[in-house]
């Protein structure tokens, strides 16, 4: 990734063309480049050969799916930012984006404004992280923002990207208690559902990974009203 571009460089993934045009005039008319491919095969050839800053995939795409496709983009760059776009919005499609590594979520049918805003967010988040600020550390736990890496004294720990975003969030906010909502809206920027339980499957996927093999726990729970890092 290379946040040097004048205009960020962005890959549009998606086999509907009529939106894959949409997003890109819109796009290009707030100073972005954009480059289209209708299917993930391709999406994939063209990440691989060329340099973006952020990319669009669609989930159902042809030959290869967006899961799929953002499994593979990982395996190669663990940083660049993705946005899924989907016609599907349940809590368990999300989890499965989320799980492929996917930064952030877009169910169709979407607003360009809320698109736009989203990408500027990831765009920007990257560009703090790259300048500085790159480390982050609470007793034995170290956490490094520019090459992901995590430890816990010696111990390398493996997250993924939005379980490292949700715990880059507690480390800024350590010795406060965080509230769902707010992890939902900051970590996430969806709107907190009282129905899902996504923020404390996460929390819990992330203390199994963090704090299980210590006895030393980090990861507290306030009851009734969030989480907090604390010793």
């Amino acid at each position: 990734m290379n946040m040097s571009h004048l205009n960020p460089n962005i890959l549009i993934v998606e086999d509907e063309p009529k939106v894959a045009s949409f997003v890109k005039r819109g796009l290009e008319e707030n100073g972005f480049s954009c480059e289209i491919a209708l299917d993930g095969l391709m999406g994939k050839r063209m990440f691989e050969a060329g340099d973006y800053d952020l990319l669009i995939l669609d989930i159902n795409l042809p030959y290869m799916n967006g899961i799929e496709l953002c499994k593979e983009i990982r395996s190669i760059n663990q940083k660049i930012p993705v946005i899924m776009l989907t016609a599907m919005g349940t809590t368990e499609d999300k989890l499965a984006g989320f799980d492929s590594g996917t930064d952030d979520y877009l169910v169709k049918p979407f607003e360009f404004r809320e698109l736009l805003a989203r990408i500027r967010s990831l765009l920007k988040r990257i560009s703090i992280a790259e300048t500085g600020g790159d480390l982050l550390a609470f007793l034995d736990l170290k956490v490094n923002l520019n090459t992901y890496e995590v430890k816990r004294g010696e111990l390398k720990i493996e997250l993924t990207q939005k379980e490292f975003a949700l715990l880059v969030y507690l480390l800024q906010n350590k010795g406060r208690v965080v509230s769902r909502m707010e992890i939902a809206e900051k970590v996430w920027d969806i709107n907190f559902d009282t129905g899902t339980n996504i923020i404390d499957v996460y929390v819990n996927f992330l203390r199994k990974k963090i704090d299980k093999d210590f006895t030393q726990k980090l990861i507290h729970t306030q009851v009734g009203v969030g989480y907090i890092l604390k010793e």
